[in-house]
């Protein structure tokens, strides 16, 4: 008789499980006199060792691969036949009161896979969001480029913001020196923000060839330990004031943009067509945002735990990766509290199981055709279209991801058919994170 799987708290199960003793050692027995076949055992020629001395040395670890083996089995028969999903790895723990003489007994507490009803597609409201590109996105972007290429010449004036000012520092706390408080030929642009406001403060104002002395009180959360809170004295002496100048949208500007020709109605055509196809994807990635929030939002099933934790451990090691790429020392040891992650955890785990749902029960999968046309679409931002195509098509890895997009897409496109839908038009500045 199958064994009764009890439900517990949720998603959580138990079954207990019974093994013969007799059954095992047979299979041991077996699988020594298998080893012994060709096993190494000093004093004796290969294969030649009694089967005694072979259970010495290698029967506790092949009687615990069969015990394990035979409860792999039997909760694979129970998990089968009882038409479960099993979600994550089951945990066994041995039972011995009321345990039947000649009989291993375990009890295995596991998790399954939730049923996911889905949601009436029709009560669900989402933004679709929509922008436009005009003369004057394209101006912004432009003055965005000069910008990033600016030049800086010396001027025989006073620092004021936008300036590169070049100067020697040299700091002291209690009038002692501390690490990182000293440099010549420093540079840095006021008004970006790049050194501490006291700091800027103090050197704006300042001619090439002037000196300072001035106190700076380091903030208590600075990075530093060793100055964090502190108050230090600066002596400043400026080199150098440097005033930006913009180069002009001309033929060099074209080239230097990789316009090989210098033509400029090309270059700014380029930009533009640019700058509507990143804008479309975002305005495109926010309404993907839309949609998902009210798909998360109405289901409220159960999510196994185990795939929570898994993904705790994911986020929590991209944060840590990220920590690194941003050059913090100890990005492998800073605690990262457990339940940082976890609300987002569940809610992505409940999400990718009911786009999953989504995806089966309406035949969401993606097309082929879908899939090049994607790639197509993608490999339009690069030089060579052709090349970057046929790389994706022949790469099974990188074709995956764009069907995981494409997937991601029909999935949006359904909701969007199905939904009450509110348009929006998106502004183009916070849309691309410019203002």
């Amino acid at each position: 008789m199958l064994p009764v799987v009890e439900k517990l708290s949720g998603l959580e199960r138990r079954v207990d499980l019974a093994v013969s003793v007799a059954d095992i050692e047979k299979e041991v027995q077996t699988q020594l006199k298998r080893v012994a076949r060709t096993a190494k055992v000093a004093g004796f020629r290969p294969g030649k060792a009694p089967i005694a001395v072979i259970e010495r040395s290698h029967g506790p670890s092949v009687r615990y691969d069969v015990i394990n083996s035979e409860i792999g089995k039997s909760l694979d028969k129970v998990i089968e036949e009882s038409k479960l999903r099993l979600a994550g790895s089951p945990s066994l723990e041995p039972k011995t009161e009321g345990v039947d003489e000649g009989v291993m007994a375990f009890s295995a507490t596991f998790e399954v896979y939730p049923e996911v009803e889905l949601p009436d597609l029709g009560t669900l409201k989402v933004t679709r969001s929509q922008v436009e590109v005009g003369d004057v996105e394209v101006q912004k972007t432009i003055d965005i480029l000069r910008k990033q290429r600016t030049i800086f010449k010396a001027a025989d004036r006073a620092a004021q913001s936008g300036d590169r000012v070049t100067l020697d520092f040299a700091g002291t706390i209690d009038g002692v020196a501390f690490e990182g408080g000293s440099a010549e030929k420093f540079s840095f642009v006021l008004g970006e923000g790049r050194m501490l406001p006291e700091f800027e403060a103090a050197t704006t104002g300042m001619k090439a060839g002037e000196s300072k002395v001035f106190p700076l009180a380091f903030p208590a959360e600075y990075g530093s330990e060793a100055v964090a809170g502190k108050t230090a004295e600066f002596n400043i002496t400026v080199t150098e004031v440097a005033e930006p100048e913009l180069p002009e949208v001309d033929a060099d500007f074209a080239k230097l943009l990789g316009q090989t020709e210098g033509n400029v109605d090309a270059l700014l055509a380029d930009i533009r067509a640019n700058i509507e196809r990143e804008a479309q994807a975002r305005a495109k990635g926010r309404t993907k945002g839309s949609v998902m929030d009210a798909l998360a939002a109405a289901c409220t099933f159960d999510v196994p735990k185990a795939l929570v934790d898994d993904e705790v451990v994911r986020r929590t090691a991209a944060a840590r990766d990220e920590l690194k790429n941003r050059g913090l020392p100890n990005a492998d040891t800073i605690p990262i509290p457990e339940d940082t992650f976890k609300a987002e955890a569940e809610r992505r785990v409940r999400l990718g199981l009911l786009v999953a749902e989504l995806v089966k029960s309406l035949d969401l999968q993606p097309k082929p055709e879908q899939v090049r046309a994607r790639i197509e679409e993608f490999a339009q931002s690069y030089e060579q279209p052709a090349q970057v195509v046929t790389y994706y098509l022949s790469d099974r890895e990188r074709r995956a991801e764009i069907e995981s997009l494409v997937l991601e897409d029909n999935v949006v496109d359904h909701v969007l058919s199905a939904a009450q839908v509110t348009d929006e038009q998106a502004e183009f500045d916070t849309l691309m994170g410019t203002n």
